[in-house]
């Protein structure tokens, strides 16, 4: 079974940094596709990165692209996703996705891990 674990959520001020944590357990992930997604009050969810375990390819979200990078730990199951110049409207739940890379939709989620950024 797969779990996912999100940490490193936190408040912060606008301009600054946050680095969060998805630990992976319950499968060899070398042929997962893991994503970040978050969700702000009384919007819907939305994808925010994505990386292939396997090759290591990133996609990102018009929104982060050039102030967040996705990676990988591969030996710790780990996937980071580091905030940089965060922006208030960046105040969200983030969440934590898994699929097999083979898949369109994310069956796996962490239980996510609030980030919020004041002005």
């Amino acid at each position: 079974q797969v779990q996912l674990v999100e940490s490193g959520g936190g408040l912060v001020q606008a301009g600054g940094s946050l680095r969060l944590s998805c630990a992976a357990s319950g499968r060899t992930f070398s042929s997962y596709v893991m994503g970040w997604f978050r969700q702000a009050p009384g919007k819907e969810r939305e994808f925010v990165a994505t990386i292939n375990w396997s090759n290591g390819a990133t996609s990102y979200a018009n929104s982060v692209k050039g102030r967040f990078t996705i990676s990988s730990a591969n030996a710790k199951n780990t996937v980071y996703l580091q905030m940089n110049s965060l922006k208030p409207e960046d105040t969200a739940v983030y969440y934590c996705a898994a699929r097999r890379n083979f898949m369109d939709n994310f069956p796996y989620w962490g239980q996510g891990t609030q980030v919020t950024v004041s002005s």
